[in-house]
């Protein structure tokens, strides 16, 4: 089993190594509760670095007063093992208190790209990713940090942050990884009963409904967006947060589809919000 991480301290101790071997590093950021969709992200990352650091941290700056922070599943064995199996080198796993020591006061933040789709609704959340992803960058100093796709609006704003702010690492976008049924992949769906996970699947039939509309010449993002919130309608256990199509890079609202655009949705099925997305080029 790969070793857990638990200071800032050690965790440039073997990076230092691994760097003075002439070593490439990977990061892969995530909060735990580790499932294929970040398996995924994990053996990519191994099959383009030499080593691979995974952290785990449930990160409560990211989070609203009423939202998830404590009752987020974590499993750091079941993660171990994963990470482990997946070809990781280490996991990064500290407490709050390593990462916010008292008197922090310090805020990473932007001015775009957070305003629409989850912004909407999570004012505070992206000011806590960037925090966060920059602390991270800052402590393992990756070539490479690895996303998932499913998370479209948070992976726009780590590239857009990295070359603002010039630092010196590729930012890797990874596909959205489904079940067999088409839900996307998410730590949240385990807090779904047996007759919502039957529900969730509104998300994803949404999706490739939507994908199809586009695919068929719909190019009026009003009409798309009606369509694709008549269909989410249908299922009584869904409520909608968002249905949206935005600029893939600006995250900006447009009108009609040119060139590489988002179309992103958050749905709660009874308590629990979930989100899916599809990126289309469009000539």
């Amino acid at each position: 089993m790969i070793p857990v991480i638990k200071t800032v301290r050690e965790v440039r101790e073997h990076v230092r190594a691994w760097r003075n071997e002439g070593l490439s590093v990977g990061l892969v950021p995530t909060m735990g509760f580790l499932h294929e969709g970040h398996r995924s992200l994990i053996e990519r990352a191994v099959a383009e670095n030499d080593r691979v650091v995974v952290s785990v941290f449930v990160n409560p700056i990211q989070f609203a007063p009423n939202e998830d922070l404590e009752s987020y599943p974590r499993d750091i064995e079941a993660d171990r093992a994963l990470c482990t199996d997946a070809g990781a080198a280490m996991i990064f796993n500290p407490e709050p208190a390593e990462m916010y020591p008292q008197g922090f006061c310090t805020a990473v933040d932007m001015n775009g790209l957070k305003f629409e789709l989850c912004g909407k609704s999570r004012p505070i959340h992206f000011s806590g990713v960037c925090t966060v992803v920059t602390k991270l960058f800052n402590i393992v100093g990756p070539d490479r940090a690895y996303f998932g796709q499913k998370d479209a609006q948070q992976l726009a704003i780590i590239r857009r942050m990295v070359r603002d702010l010039n630092m010196p690492l590729e930012v890797v976008g990874c596909p959205i990884v489904r079940e067999e049924d088409g839900l996307a992949k998410s730590s949240r769906n385990t807090y779904l009963n047996e007759q919502e996970r039957a529900a969730a699947l509104i998300l994803s039939k949404t999706i490739f409904l939507g994908q199809k509309l586009v695919d068929e010449g719909e190019r009026d993002a009003k009409k798309l967006i009606a369509a694709m919130e008549a269909n989410i309608a249908t299922e009584p256990l869904a409520r909608i947060d968002y249905v949206d199509v935005v600029d893939a890079e600006n995250i900006e609202r447009i009108d009609r589809l040119e060139g590489e655009v988002l179309v992103a949705m958050a749905v709660h099925i009874g308590k629990t919000r979930l989100i899916d997305n599809f990126i289309a080029s469009v000539e």
